[in-house]
Formats: C-alpha cells, structure tokens, sequence
C-alpha cells in the first residue's frame, strides 16, 4: 500500500503560497495530485484564519472543497486526551496529531517543534526538503 497523508493547515497555507523550497513543492503537488485528506480542525484553522490577501480564503475553500476532511471519533478522541497529557500539545495540534495515528496517516506539517515529540507519529517536513 502505497504512504497516505494528512496535510495540516500550516503545509496547506505554505503549499497554496509557493513557499517550500522546490523538492517541498515537487513533494506536496504529488501528495495532493493522489490523495487530499485534511482534519476539520485544519479546515477551522483555513477559514478562521485572517489572511492579509481576502482572496486567499477562496483559495482555501477550493483546496478544502477538493479535500477528503476526516471528523472526529471516539478514537481519536482518546488519542488527542493521551498526546495533550503526555506531550502537552495545544489541543488543535494534539487533534491533528491524533487523526494522523488513528487513521495511520503520515502527518505534511511544518511543525516539527510539536510534532516530532509525539510517539508513534509518521510525520514529514516539506521545509526540510532541499
């Protein structure tokens, strides 16, 4: 089986804005050309978020509307409760990281102050890619 992704809001926003270096871009096009899942946390964050270019909101809401958004369970749940606990996550990132593991996601973020303290979290960098 082929690697499945979560793309957080952070990835989305640096993505849409052409800011990864060029193997980050290469990386996220193909990720997006497959397979788009996002959290509704990530949809939250996109549309509350505001941005300094009003047109950047349609952008986003194009990106979400071509998204798969994966909503919370009980699983899920019960992950973010041990991630907030034990690695004291803000909840938003604690919810994302825990979507990522239940649904054995790897985790698109540039986050790595958070993410990369969580166990049994697959988790890449497209800012790291040069």
């Amino acid at each position: 089986m082929a690697e499945r992704y979560l793309i957080d809001s952070s990835a989305v926003i640096k993505h849409l804005a052409e800011v990864f270096p060029i193997k980050g871009i290469s990386f996220m096009d193909a990720v997006v050309d497959v397979e788009c899942n996002i959290s509704f946390i990530t949809e939250i964050e996109l549309l509350a978020w505001n941005s300094p270019n009003p047109s950047d909101i349609i952008i986003y809401k194009e990106f979400i509307g071509a998204s798969e958004i994966i909503w919370v369970n009980e699983s899920i749940i019960q992950q973010t409760i041990a991630i907030r606990k034990n690695q004291k996550l803000k909840i938003p990132d604690a919810i994302i990281a825990a979507t990522s593991i239940v649904n054995d996601l790897t985790l698109v973020a540039d986050n790595d102050h958070d993410f990369l303290k969580v166990p049994g979290l697959k988790y890449i960098n497209p800012a790291s890619m040069v």
